[in-house]
């Protein structure tokens, strides 16, 4: 069971997620019409996460994804973004928010990324004291075409992160959400080569022709290969698909707030959010990430 917070100011926009959201019945959904109501109902209900609007009197939701950052690091807020928010939107990604969702694209992904978020932030939180004293993780991975394998890598990463405590929960979220979202872009568009296009016009046949050539060569004899290394300095993922590649200096500017509507654009906008350095290969087959730690580990992180 997870209990969901949704805040929105607009009574239509609350029903019409709540709606979205309640069709999963393992989801308790509560309500509130601005910030400062929310931070009321945070300090009742502790929800498992949150879904904002941007734009709200008396507190929006850049000032509520602060707060909630400083006061609950654990719990993760998504954004619901209009247009004539897009720039706040960004800011609140900086911020601390996990991830976002345009308005007029609620039913067809909201519950697919609340989905998402929840599976990267359960994380198991027990401690080792063996793995505190790791300072260098090395893993190399091999995925079929597979999706619900791209899951349980992040969980894996997130996971020693934790346990080698590189970065705080909200960090480790975030860097977990980056690494799903380059995972999927070489399953979606890297092998089984499906264009962005398509999921903006058609979401429905979107997936299903991802379903169509996963059973088909040679999209399925695809793999993608994930490296990953962690030391006390930073966190690196390299990712590679077989595709065909793409010309990187097509993609969209992800920093340019006019494309956060775009779904072309949303893994690419996380990923440079989250991460400290972004990089394709030549051929656009292969993107590389990395996260820098912001303190050194003190003597509390081993002993």
């Amino acid at each position: 069971m997870a209990t969901l917070l949704v805040v929105d100011d607009s009574a239509m926009d609350r029903r019409l997620v709540g709606g979205i959201l309640d069709k999963n019945p393992e989801w308790t959904v509560l309500y509130a019409v601005n910030g400062k109501e929310a931070l009321a109902e945070i300090e009742n209900h502790i929800p498992d996460l949150v879904l904002t609007d941007m734009q709200m009197p008396e507190m929006n939701g850049l000032q509520l994804v602060t707060t909630v950052k400083e006061e609950y690091p654990l719990i993760p807020v998504v954004l619901m973004t209009a247009q004539g928010s897009e720039e706040i939107a960004v800011q609140a990604l900086r911020a601390g928010a996990a991830s976002y969702v345009p308005k007029r694209r609620l039913s067809q992904d909201l519950r697919e990324i609340v989905e998402r978020v929840l599976s990267a932030s359960h994380l198991d939180r027990s401690e080792s004291r063996l793995m505190h004293r790791v300072h260098r993780h090395q893993t190399f991975f091999v995925l079929e075409t597979d999706s619900s394998l791209v899951p349980s890598v992040v969980n894996y990463v997130q996971q020693t992160m934790t346990r080698m405590r590189f970065c705080d929960e909200t960090d480790c979220l975030r860097v977990g959400v980056a690494l799903e979202e380059a995972l999927l872009n070489s399953y979606y568009h890297g092998n089984l080569e499906i264009s962005s296009d398509l999921r903006e016009s058609d979401h429905n046949a979107y997936y299903e022709l991802s379903r169509q050539r996963a059973r088909e060569k040679p999209y399925s004899d695809r793999k993608i290969y994930v490296e990953t290394l962690l030391t006390d300095d930073e966190c690196r993922f390299v990712v590679r698909d077989e595709g065909p590649g793409f010309d990187p200096s097509t993609l969209p500017d992800a920093t340019d707030p006019a494309n956060l509507e775009r779904p072309c654009g949303r893994g690419l906008l996380l990923m440079r959010t989250f991460m400290d350095e972004i990089a394709f290969n030549e051929k656009g087959n292969e993107v590389t990430l990395v996260k820098r730690r912001t303190t050194p580990p003190s003597d509390d992180d081993i002993l």
